[in-house]
């Protein structure tokens, strides 16, 4: 549905369309990589923070061994640019990077949500059915800078950082931490226009300072 329907009116739209793909098995992501292979998406963005099934369920994201494996089985059925969709749920950012980077990966992107739990105090359960869930917005924020900050150290990929960005001042601040490009999601649920305001204020930014590129933002902070 999503290739024959969805597709043609976002490329219709004159913007780059990333397929951000998820699965329960590899076989599902290489299926899902095969075939978007095939169609006119630009990208594909694997989002590893899914629990692998026949591993105990556990996300294929959270070890060097299984990012890298994974990374490898979609990269020869993947003839699109390649993004690796961290989780931050791990020991080590810089080290998962690494794998993502050794297994083929043309890019990362991080983070994804964080693991969060709240409990209604009333019925003393749980309020996601799932008992746990993805926490995501500006409290994520610091933790996601951290993290690109380590992740762009680590690999000579592109970064493409994300996790709670609101304003045009924490796009600057993540572009500082190393990233190359910037995702956008939850802010979108208060204000549908906050991508235009960002802009604006990046802008605005690079005027104010003289700065001829936002390229030359990536990576710029001046760390202790």
């Amino acid at each position: 549905h999503f290739i024959e329907e969805d597709l043609p009116w976002l490329k219709q739209q004159g913007t780059v369309v990333i397929a951000n793909i998820a699965g329960n098995t590899q076989q599902d992501y290489c299926r899902m990589a095969e075939k978007l292979s095939e169609s006119d998406v630009d990208m594909v963005e694997l989002n590893i923070s899914c629990p692998n099934v026949k591993h105990g369920g556990v996300a294929f994201g959270t070890s060097c061994a299984s990012v890298e494996e994974i990374t490898v089985a979609v990269r020869k059925y993947c003839r699109k640019p390649l993004i690796v969709k961290l989780s931050p749920n791990v020991a080590d950012i810089g080290e998962i990077a690494a794998a993502a980077e050794a297994g083929g990966a043309d890019a990362i992107s991080l983070i994804n949500t964080l693991t969060g739990m709240r409990i209604d105090i009333r019925t003393r359960r749980p309020i996601l059915r799932n008992n746990t869930g993805g926490l995501s917005g500006p409290a994520v924020f610091p933790v996601a800078v951290r993290m690109v900050w380590q992740a762009a150290q680590r690999v000579k990929i592109p970064v493409i950082g994300l996790g709670g960005i609101s304003t045009w001042q924490d796009a600057v601040e993540m572009l500082l931490a190393g990233a190359s490009a910037l995702q956008i999601g939850t802010v979108f649920f208060t204000d549908p226009y906050a991508p235009v305001k960002i802009l604006d204020g990046l802008r605005r930014y690079l005027d104010e300072n003289h700065i001829a590129s936002v390229t030359e933002l990536t990576g710029g902070v001046c760390a202790y």
